[in-house]
């Protein structure tokens, strides 16, 4: 790595989580959960490739990552990361993970899954004459809105309403997946499982010091003003363990 990989609105700029994996902050137990999280790639254990490009299209859609933007969804201290949430979805689906309740309206964690993905891409092919992966991001967006407004009704659906598949399984299990991602904790100042060490300083506008700093801007604030705030955040949070 060649220096931060800077963006215009980083929250908690140079923040990393996992600098904390060694202190404290974490357990044994926390930190073999967060290993195991962190060591997800991008690909698929479960669902087949067609699927999984289903997958991976439909988290950019409702979670996008960019790298190059000027906000930041996910971070390591040096700038934006991707969080692979497919990967994590798709890992869910292999352990075939339940959250102890469903809709009953839908089917079982992995056959709701399968039904999903087969029916968007059947949409997606009786729309644009492609699968949902590879259709633009403008249409790919404009099947997802009929999706949440219940407007695809495809055999593929197998009589599981599209909206409630958007609503209590794609929306639940990817926004799930991302925020369960210690990139995402840091792009939000989130210091993880509070096991052992915990909080103390609980008034506000108070922080413990292995807490993250945020950024304060202000709409009237000269650059070079804004610049010494954010610098003066990205030292503090280089040294929060």
């Amino acid at each position: 790595m060649n220096g931060p990989r800077n963006v215009r609105y980083a929250s908690y700029p140079g923040y990393d989580v996992l600098a904390k994996r060694d202190s404290p902050s974490w357990d044994g137990v926390t930190r073999r959960v967060i290993d195991a999280r962190c060591a997800v790639e991008e690909s698929s254990r479960f669902l087949g490739p067609a699927q999984f490009r289903a997958l991976v299209a439909l988290c950019d859609c409702l979670i996008p990552q960019p790298l190059d933007d000027d906000t930041c969804v996910a971070q390591d201290a040096d700038g934006p990361v991707r969080v692979p949430i497919a990967a994590l979805v798709d890992g869910k689906l292999l352990a075939n993970h339940g959250d102890g309740f469903r809709d009953s309206r839908l089917p079982p964690l992995r056959e709701a899954w399968a039904i999903g993905l087969a029916a968007l891409d059947a949409e997606s092919e009786r729309a644009g004459r492609a699968p949902f992966a590879e259709l633009d991001a403008q249409a790919q967006r404009a099947l997802i809105e009929r999706m949440q407004r219940g407007e695809l009704h495809a055999r593929a659906w197998q009589g599981m309403p599209c909206e409630v598949f958007f609503a209590k399984r794609a929306l639940h299990d990817i926004c799930a997946a991302f925020y369960s991602h210690p990139a995402s904790w840091s792009a939000i100042g989130f210091g993880g499982p509070a096991n052992p060490r915990g909080y103390v300083r609980l008034v506000a506008d108070r922080r413990d010091p292995w807490e993250a700093v945020e950024v304060v801007r202000k709409d009237t604030a000269a650059p070079t003003h804004a610049a010494e705030n954010e610098n003066a955040a990205r030292r503090k949070n280089r040294h929060v363990r």
